[in-house]
């Protein structure tokens, strides 16, 4: 296999999972992950066990020969895009499944997401066999889960936190943006003021939680098309939350607008 050709030479891979449709946030988690190893590898793969019935698997974004000029202009070494049946065959019955992370956030909306995150990456990590791979805090919940995984199964991989990028008006970038319309942007833009208006209240003194989420929902709620999924503010490690925000913590939020479910997050500090 290539990934044992590549370790023999001595060379640290790098594995940057992705389901395609790539924009400026993808790519920074390959210029991210090129400062920690010289054999780039990513993967493209639409998941079908992470999307639960109703939600956008027949619809998510595609553009597979983008996704190949942008990865060659980047320079990455390799390109890992399997079909479902290569990834799971007729007879697939093993999943990877963790007890406690994804009972919080977007677990409780999306029961079969983390389910499936955790099995297909745990396969990919199987096939790839990185040295270190790179997710974006975006997707805050997911990374956390992906370091408990590696932690709890023992694997031999440094996962790698990159930062949020977001577009030139804050909002974070994702494939789902292009679901929005230019009106639902501006009331997607909500998300990313909330939690920069939460950050200005905790930084000048208040430490109510149940506040400082009420003025976010409002807020957000004011725009039109929003349908607030959760808003939460909870300890960065185990998820769980907080009353009082007297230490760093995570303030995440789900919103829909129009039809796409949005995400974002900062860590608020006293």
């Amino acid at each position: 296999m290539r990934s044992d050709k590549i370790r023999c030479q001595g060379k640290t891979i790098v594995f940057v999972p992705t389901m395609g449709f790539l924009h400026a946030g993808h790519l920074s988690l390959i210029r991210e992950g090129k400062k920690y190893g010289d054999d780039i590898v990513v993967s493209i793969f639409v998941n079908p066990t992470q999307f639960g019935p109703g939600e956008d698997l027949e619809t998510y974004p595609k553009n597979f020969e983008k996704d190949l000029e942008l990865l060659q202009k980047e320079g990455v070494n390799a390109v890992f895009a399997p079909d479902a049946v290569e990834i799971y065959g007729e007879k697939f019955q093993t999943y990877v499944e963790l007890e406690k992370l994804p009972n919080h956030l977007c677990g409780l909306s999306r029961p079969v997401f983390f389910k499936g995150v955790a099995t297909v990456v745990t396969k990919l990590f199987n096939i790839v066999k990185p040295h270190v791979t790179i997710f974006g805090q975006k997707d805050y919940q997911q990374l956390t889960v992906i370091r408990q995984m590696v932690r709890d199964l023992n694997f031999d991989i440094k996962v790698v936190g990159a930062p949020t990028v977001r577009e030139s008006d804050g909002l974070a970038m994702s494939s789902r943006n292009t679901y929005l319309t230019p009106e639902q942007r501006i009331s997607a833009l909500s998300l990313n003021k909330s939690l920069k208006k939460a950050q200005t209240l905790v930084e000048n003194g208040l430490q109510d939680a149940a506040k400082i989420i009420d003025t976010a929902a409002k807020l957000i709620r004011s725009h039109p098309e929003t349908e607030i999924d959760y808003i939460t503010i909870c300890d960065p490690e185990t998820l769980d939350d907080m009353k009082t925000i007297d230490r760093p913590a995570l303030m995440a939020l789900a919103v829909k607008v129009g039809k796409a479910r949005l995400i974002d997050n900062m860590i608020l500090n006293p």
